[in-house]
């Protein structure tokens, strides 16, 4: 693990409860109904109230897998935000009647959040990749934002999540570090969980959970074109560059998952007599 920069220094009195964005439901999760500007503000404002929270960037394999997992869609539901990292969950929103105003991929979250922490002095760790990915994504960081604080830089051994040792090791590297915004690039759903544990280690953080993230900001993985990922065909870029291993995910599981999302909200729109839509949470 290497680390660099300051520890920050974190609100003892957390403020008031604020006020979260409304939703739509989408599947078994409920999407929080912000954009990406909206998203990074939200942030920001509740470090600055001492809240630390959980910003869940779900896409269809979220949906999938808390479809299949009770624990994992129990955990899912425990974000303080969940936003729609994937266009399938946009089109869904539209088709129902209950738009969300954009998608907010993860990917891009990486990058504002990071700029937004510089620029507000607010410091961040990165938690996963594999060795070498989480330093090169730091690098990139660094050139981008010099004034960002970044505080730590961990690539945690595989089968961490079934070692006592290792989980013990990764939670004290952030919890001497004290960031205020931790960034973990690891697959689902051993990144969800384990950022149920470390929130228990650092509670006035905020987590973000960016899959392979890492590997997009430091050119390891080309992300698709704009114009690709606005028609929602990022999957099919992906899916070209790494069919062996991306092949059973989105056509043997993301394709039957993307139509019964669809399916449930089309009988949404048809039926929308006592079916959520956006409102402000309880």
């Amino acid at each position: 693990m290497s680390a660099s920069g300051s520890t920050s220094s974190l609100a003892s009195r957390p403020g008031p409860p604020a006020s979260r964005p409304g939703t739509v439901t989408l599947g078994p999760l409920r999407v929080n109904t912000v954009t990406q500007a909206e998203c990074v503000a939200h942030v920001l404002r509740e470090l600055e109230a001492g809240r630390g929270g959980w910003l869940l960037t779900a896409n269809l394999d979220h949906l999938r897998l808390c479809d299949l997992d009770p624990d994992y869609l129990r955990l899912c539901r425990e974000a303080s935000l969940v936003v729609a990292d994937g266009m399938p969950l946009v089109w869904a929103s539209r088709l129902q009647r209950t738009p969300l105003p954009e998608r907010v991929a993860g990917s891009d979250l990486l990058e504002n959040l990071c700029a937004a922490a510089a620029s507000a002095g607010r410091s961040v760790y990165l938690l996963g990749g594999a060795p070498g990915v989480a330093d090169a994504a730091a690098r990139v960081l660094r050139d981008r934002h010099p004034a960002l604080r970044l505080c730590g830089v961990q690539s945690p051994e595989p089968g961490f999540e079934r070692d006592a040792s290792a989980l013990a090791r990764i939670a004290a590297g952030v919890r001497e570090a004290r960031p205020d915004l931790v960034c973990l690039g690891l697959p689902k759903p051993k990144q969800e969980r384990l950022i149920a544990e470390l929130r228990r280690v650092l509670p006035q953080a905020w987590f973000l959970g960016v899959g392979f993230g890492f590997s997009f900001l430091s050119g390891g993985v080309r992300r698709a074109p704009p114009w690709m990922q606005q028609r929602g065909l990022e999957w099919l870029h992906r899916l070209a560059q790494e069919p062996r291993r991306l092949s059973r995910r989105y056509l043997v599981q993301g394709v039957p998952a993307g139509l019964r999302l669809l399916g449930a909200a089309a009988l949404r729109r048809a039926n929308p007599t006592g079916s959520p839509s956006a409102r402000p949470d309880d």
